[in-house]
C-alpha cells in the first residue's frame, strides 16, 4: 500500500477522546447500576403453585393477595387452564380464604378469545372445551359450530371424546385453522398427571400435519392481553411463577420483571439450567409482602 499524500495526512481529525465521565461502563460496574427497572406499579400472578398448591392455599399467599388489594395497584391472578370460567376460579378462590374479585382473573380461555376477535371478528369455532373456553368464545360474539368453522380451538376438558377429536381432524383438513389454548402437555390431579391439551394437539397434529397456535404461556402473548386488561406497562411489571419454562419465560419475552417461587414445579437448582434466568428468586409470596 502507498503513503497518504501529506494534505491528507494535515487534514487528519486528531484521535478521538472521551472525558472521564463519558467513559463506557467497565465490566466490573454491576448489572444492576447498568439496568435500573422501574418501581413495580402492576403485579401478575400465576395460580397453581403460587398462589395455590395441591388444592390448598400457599402459607401467605391469601395475605399476600389482601395486601394487593389493599394497595390499590392492579393485578390480575393468571392461569393456562381454560375449563373453569373467572367465577368459578373466584369461588374456588373464596373457599380457601382468598379475596380475588372476578375481574382479577384471567384465563388462557380469556386470552384466547381476545386473540381470535382482534383477528376475525364475529368468526366461528369448533370447539373442544368446557364452560371457560365456550364462555370466552360467547361473550365475544363468537359462533360455536361444526359446519365449516374459521377455528378449531383446542381447550382443557375433564374428558376428551375420541369423536370430537376426530371431528377436529377432519375439520382441520378441511381447512380450518387449528388454535389451542396452551401447550400444556400434563396437569395435575390428586391420582397424578394427566394428557393436557398440549398431548392432545400433538395427536391432532400427527393426523392433519398442522402444528397449532398457543396462545397461552409461555407464549407473551398472554401476558400482552394481560397487561392490556389492567392497562398496566410492562416496564413496572413484575410476573411472579413457579415454572421456568412457562411463567418466566413468557414474562422474560414480554418484558416483565421476572419472580420465581419455590413452592411449586421448578427448583432453585433446575432454574441454573436454563439458558435464562429470572429477575430473582424467592421461596414464596410471603416474602413479597412487604414490597406491595
Amino acid at each position: 500500500m502507498g503513503h497518504l499524500p501529506d494534505h491528507v495526512l494535515r487534514t487528519r481529525p486528531p484521535p478521538l477522546t472521551r472525558p472521564a465521565s463519558h467513559r463506557p461502563e467497565t465490566p466490573s460496574t454491576p448489572r444492576e447500576e447498568m439496568i435500573e427497572r422501574k418501581p413495580v406499579a402492576s403485579w401478575l400472578t400465576d395460580m397453581d403453585g403460587v398462589l395455590v398448591h395441591e388444592g390448598q392455599p400457599v402459607p401467605g399467599a391469601p395475605e399476600f393477595i389482601n395486601r394487593l388489594r389493599a394497595s390499590g395497584k392492579p393485578f390480575l391472578v393468571l392461569t393456562n387452564n381454560s375449563i373453569y370460567t373467572p367465577r368459578d376460579l373466584c369461588a374456588r378462590l373464596n373457599r380457601m380464604g382468598f379475596e380475588v374479585p372476578e375481574h382479577a382473573i384471567w384465563t388462557a380461555a380469556l386470552a384466547t378469545a381476545q386473540f381470535l376477535v382482534d383477528q376475525r371478528p364475529g368468526g366461528t369455532a369448533y370447539v373442544i372445551g368446557e364452560a371457560g373456553l365456550t364462555t370466552a368464545l360467547h361473550a365475544v360474539g363468537y359462533v360455536l359450530t361444526d359446519f365449516e368453522p374459521d377455528y378449531v380451538v383446542l381447550g382443557e376438558t375433564r374428558t376428551y371424546s375420541f369423536e370430537a377429536i376426530t371431528k377436529a381432524v377432519r375439520l382441520i383438513n378441511g381447512g380450518a385453522r387449528f388454535i389451542c389454548t396452551n401447550p400444556d402437555v400434563t396437569g395435575p390431579s390428586v391420582e397424578g398427571a394427566l394428557p393436557a391439551a398440549g398431548s392432545v394437539a400433538a395427536m391432532i397434529s400427527k393426523a392433519t400435519g398442522v402444528e397449532p397456535y398457543f396462545v397461552g404461556k409461555p407464549n407473551p402473548m398472554m401476558m400482552r392481553s394481560a397487561l392490556n386488561t389492567i392497562e398496566a406497562h410492562s416496564e413496572s411489571t413484575a410476573m411472579i411463577g413457579d415454572r421456568m419454562d412457562t411463567d418466566v419465560l413468557c414474562g422474560l419475552e414480554a418484558g416483565l420483571e421476572t419472580i420465581l417461587v419455590l413452592t411449586g414445579i421448578s427448583t432453585r437448582a433446575e432454574a441454573e439450567r436454563y439458558p435464562y434466568r429470572p429477575s430473582r428468586i424467592v421461596d414464596s409470596v410471603l416474602d413479597l409482602i412487604d414490597e406491595i
